[in-house]
């Protein structure tokens, strides 16, 4: 077999960030940003590339302006169009990856002849807002000139499927994912929200390129995306949304990928990452190798940033003890700024290579920064004038005439010394932790190893700094020190009483148990990984002023119930709120709900004619949800419903009991899962509300019981109005309800109905005619008697 040739390599520029319309009512930078861009687009043509990709933020405004619009619209018809054949070859379908009335790459449209497609993601800046979600690349792809791909319709869960292309032998799979806000999608990867389609046939050769564009460094504890987030079977990542030109691509030795930031191609802040030296790369793929060259943007314009300490300067030294310093000051630091325009000028010449003769090359008023630490030293003082009216100096000679120096003073910070040391590991474990290959498991054993644990297990110890590191599941270590403690609590409880005082049994009884669950979870017969349960989120919670929920301190439920050695949860008992009749006979039930994850649809049970004894479930004939029957299968992505957790059905209209009207609608009951429909005394809103659950011990008298108790209290019976303003009280629930599904979460509450029950004060006296006999009441008395 030949060779692979020019016939088989996909050639790709890439750039990101253009920023198109970035100050553009500067009078002199105006023209900045949209002339770097269409530098990019002419070199694309120059270099007769296969196609381009931009990894987002075209535009500085999601709204740009029409200037802008046009110059882009200008720049990418003028290079982008033509008779030269576009050689790649679409093998996915199309209308996944590009949405719209034109579902279809621009290439293969029969109206338009497209000889260097052009792929982009959003970025942060030309997003998506306003009604039908559309943003500024919606219009360049409709119109023809983009292929807008990588969409994020739903940040709290995202779908990533390649666009398949192919040219000869090499096979691309082209994956993008444009901006979501870092933390959000911090916390989306998180919680495995984020899913990567592969191709079916042949996934080894494939060349897997991507292209995001998020914070690469972690400016905040969750406000970037960690390079091992993304999959290990990418072999090249595009970074965008960073402005430093970081155009090498760095290999990551833990994901076995690539990673190449290319940059901004226009400086849109004057910082030491925007004065690197502003470059484009174009990548050439050839089956699973790939090869960069770079190339340097000639209209940039020159930007030089220095830094000055004057207390450093000797000559400085003695200047601050001077008085009245600052002309002497002053005139110093405008000599620095004449020698940094001077090499930026020269800079720019050498970036346009060679040029003919004839022409003279001009170079564009540069931008200079000038970053001057003042702090003095004992006993001087330097005087430092207007950083404005300094600037205004260099007027005609610099583009950024307002704020070419900057003072400012380091902040002095006191030494911290810890008291409490403790023992590290040996420097020659220390030596081999190098950050490339550092594993937090690792490094807590190596620490571990040089103290000494009594009661807390090791290996377990370690697994919960993981889950903290690698999950962010803020509360990972306190769920282990109350399960370790408890544990051996209960443990040191089965210690003979006679030897419970000699110290040296406890202490050994501790360290077999500790031994005991270390064996345990190295042979996996621990849960690694617990999912912590957490209390009902309140309802006026906002999440995004307020913060996750599950993020608080105290939205941890601690259970009384912990864990057994093996890792799995007891279930607690559940409480049930009490019963109440209603007008018409029909019994109703306030129940609350707890966060927990969907079950399954129980079926509907048969309404019970009134006047008629209702059939008590029994407590063996419940049937439980086994652990995992509601966990989705692993090709199924679950929406990240972080706001709304349960599954609430309420009643319809023309099956709701009468006092459903006037009780609070929260309280319509979760859904069960039952084996088989089971007659009970309440009634079923169309198969949406369950038939209540009741226990032997808690059934209801019969009506003979309550006509008899009628007559020896000596009063007419008289309909009472129910008022469900007080809190219901609760009623345990037997064997019979629910158990805890995966992660040891339980299913509560369930709740209790008696038959043919009404609850009253027996107490209240009044001059109406007619008074309800009374009647015991398995919950309690939840309701008051009033006048009709």
């Amino acid at each position: 077999m030949p060779g692979p040739s020019s016939a088989d390599t996909i050639r790709i520029l890439v750039a990101t960030d253009s920023h198109v319309g970035y100050n553009e009512r500067d009078p002199i930078r105006g023209d900045d940003s949209w002339k770097s861009f269409h530098e990019v687009m002419c070199l694309a043509k120059d270099q007769e590339v296969d196609m381009v990709l931009l990894a987002g933020d075209l535009f500085h405004e999601n709204k740009p302006s029409r200037k802008s619009m046009y110059q882009v619209m200008r720049s990418l018809r003028m290079n982008c169009y033509g008779e030269k054949p576009c050689e790649l070859e679409m093998l996915s379908d199309a209308s996944e990856s590009f949405q719209g009335a034109f579902n279809h790459v621009n290439y293969e449209d029969p109206d338009i002849n497209v000889a260097i497609p052009v792929f982009s993601i959003h970025g942060n800046h030309d997003d998506p807002s306003g009604e039908g979600h559309l943003c500024a690349l919606d219009l360049l792809q409709v119109s023809g000139l983009v292929n807008y791909y990588g969409r994020t319709p739903e940040s709290d869960n995202i779908a990533v499927k390649p666009v398949l292309l192919q040219k000869g032998r090499t096979k691309l799979a082209l994956y993008g994912m444009s901006n979501v806000r870092d933390e959000r999608l911090f916390r989306t990867f998180r919680n495995g929200r984020v899913k990567f389609f592969r191709p079916e046939a042949q996934q080894e050769n494939w060349f897997n390129l991507m292209a995001v564009h998020q914070n690469h460094h972690a400016y905040t504890e969750t406000g970037f995306l960690p390079e091992n987030f993304l999959p290990d079977f990418m072999d090249f990542i595009v970074w965008g949304h960073e402005h430093e030109c970081l155009i090498d691509p760095k290999y990551n030795p833990e994901m076995a990928f690539h990673v190449m930031q290319p940059g901004s191609s226009v400086a849109t802040s004057l910082v030491p990452g925007e004065a690197v030296t502003k470059r484009v790369g174009i990548l050439s793929i050839t089956g699973r190798d790939f090869d960069l060259e770079t190339h340097r943007l000639k209209t940039v314009r020159p930007f030089v940033m220095k830094e000055m300490v004057l207390n450093e300067d000797k000559e400085m030294k003695d200047l601050a003890k001077q008085e009245n310093n600052r002309s002497d000051l002053t005139r110093h630091l405008e000599g620095v700024v004449e020698d940094l325009i001077k090499e930026a000028n020269q800079d720019w010449v050498e970036a346009q290579g060679e040029v003919p003769d004839e022409e003279e090359l001009e170079p564009p008023l540069p931008l200079i920064r000038l970053r001057v630490e003042y702090s003095a030293p004992d006993g001087g003082k330097f005087e430092c004038e207007n950083p404005q009216r300094f600037s205004n100096r260099f007027v005609g000679k610099v583009a950024n005439v307002n704020d070419v120096v900057q003072f400012y003073r380091k902040k002095m910070t006191a030494a911290r010394t810890n008291k409490n040391s403790t023992d590290l590991p040996s420097d020659s474990i220390m030596a081999q932790l190098s950050i490339d290959n550092i594993r937090v498991e690792k490094l807590v054993r190596e620490f571990l190893t040089a103290q000494s644990l009594t009661i807390l297990p090791q290996n377990s110890f370690g697994d919960a700094v993981s889950q903290y590191v690698d999950k962010d599941d803020k509360h990972a270590m306190e769920m282990f020190v109350n399960e370790s403690l408890a544990n051996q609590i209960k443990h040191l409880l089965q210690v003979d009483p006679a030897d419970a005082e000699d110290e040296a049994v406890l202490h050994e009884a501790i360290g077999a148990y500790r031994s005991k669950l270390e064996e345990l979870f190295a042979k996996g017969g621990l849960n690694r990984r617990k999912k912590a349960k957490l209390k009902p989120r309140p309802d006026n919670w906002d999440s995004d002023i307020d913060g996750e929920w599950a993020d608080q301190p105290g939205a941890l439920m601690l259970s009384d119930n912990n864990d057994n050695a093996n890792g799995a949860a007891a279930a607690p008992r559940t409480k049930a709120a009490p019963t109440s009749r209603a007008r018409g006979g029909k019994a109703t039930t306030a129940a609350s709900t707890t966060r927990q994850a969907p079950v399954k649809r129980a079926a509907a049970a048969k309404p019970a004619a009134r006047g008629k004894k209702s059939t008590v479930v029994d407590d063996d004939e419940g049937e439980m949800l086994e652990a995992g029957d509601d966990a989705p299968p692993s090709d199924v992505i679950m929406l990240d419903n972080d706001d709304d957790d349960d599954i609430i059905e309420e009643a319809e209209p023309d099956s709701m009991p009468a006092a459903f009207s006037r009780a609070n609608r929260s309280s319509v009951p979760a859904k069960i899962k039952s084996s088989a429909p089971k007659k009970t005394s309440g009634t079923s809103a169309k198969g949406s509300a369950p038939a209540p659950i009741t226990t032997r011990s808690q059934r209801a008298p019969t009506r003979a019981a309550a006509a008899a108790s009628q007559r020896q209290s000596g009063t007419g019976a008289r309909q009472a109005r129910l008022d469900f303003s007080q809190a219901p009280s609760t009623a345990t629930v037997g064997r019979s309800g629910l158990r805890g599904s995966a992660g040891g979460k339980t299913q509560e509450p369930l709740f209790v109905q008696s038959a043919d029950e009404i609850s009253s004060d027996d107490d209240d006296e009044d001059e109406d005619a007619f008074e309800p006999a009374p009647l015991r009441s398995s919950g309690g008395r939840g309701g008051r008697k009033g006048k009709r």
